[in-house]
């Protein structure tokens, strides 16, 4: 075997093993309950890899499910873990049967996690909550927690790029041509970008919950913008 060819498969073997280690991240799934719960449901992400990494992700999903749960006020003190967020929850529907004992309204939350995007660089992770109190009909709302992959540290939505108005007049004219037949409002401007901002196999998904921009009727309300037109903004994997 030619030296050429000898070379060439060590650097094959090379780049087969640094794809490997490249993500140092893995995500399984967790069901967190309690003892006599009924009416809540959680389905949710854990990470595992480099243990510092993994925690930092794991708790910020944590605490993102246990506000998700809180029924209080949001100056009142949260639970300190998901397992106590569900008793409390089961202890305010039950406290609420007390209450009103000829009611036959059913409280219930279910909290699914979804890893929408993993790279050695970048995790996306989508925290879908149904809630239902009673009334009319439950709420429904997600949220997009990004997360560096080497660190763990949560990414703001501004640091998702180079150039965040840049981003921002490309999201705008990628809304303009998708939406301009629908009737949607933002407040004190022609438009504002979500809140919940992630990556997807797509692209840059942008997703207004709710009532955020249209009324209950039109759920949810998503943008994926194609990486191909965002290659100068994107602060991570450059496609």
């Amino acid at each position: 075997m030619s030296n050429k060819k000898i070379c060439v498969k060590i650097c094959l073997l090379f780049l087969l093993f640094s794809c490997e280690e490249e993500i140092k991240l893995s995500f399984t799934e967790i069901t967190p309950t309690t003892i006599n719960n009924t009416i809540v449901e959680v389905n949710i992400p854990k990470a595992t890899g480099i243990e510092e990494t993994a925690n930092s992700i794991n708790s910020k999903i944590h605490k993102q499910v246990i506000e998700s749960l809180h029924l209080g006020d949001t100056g009142e003190m949260y639970a300190s873990s998901i397992e106590e967020s569900i008793i409390l929850f089961n202890e305010e529907f039950n406290a609420f049967k007390l209450d009103f004992p000829e009611t036959n309204e059913i409280w219930e939350a279910q909290i699914d996690g979804d890893v929408m995007f993993l790279s050695s660089e970048i995790v996306s992770i989508a925290i879908t909550t149904y809630k239902n109190t009673g009334g009319a009909h439950g709420n429904l709302n997600i949220s997009i927690l990004n997360f560096d992959a080497q660190s763990g540290k949560k990414i703001s939505n501004e640091d998702l790029f180079t150039d965040f108005k840049q981003f921002q007049n490309i999201a705008q004219t990628q809304f303009d041509r998708k939406f301009k037949e629908q009737d949607l409002f933002f407040e004190n401007s022609p438009f504002q970008l979500s809140n919940n901002i992630g990556y997807t196999q797509e692209g840059i998904l942008l997703l207004y919950n709710t009532y955020e921009i249209a009324p209950y009727s039109s759920g949810t309300i998503e943008l994926t913008i194609p990486f191909n037109l965002l290659k100068s903004v994107l602060a991570f994997n450059r496609f």
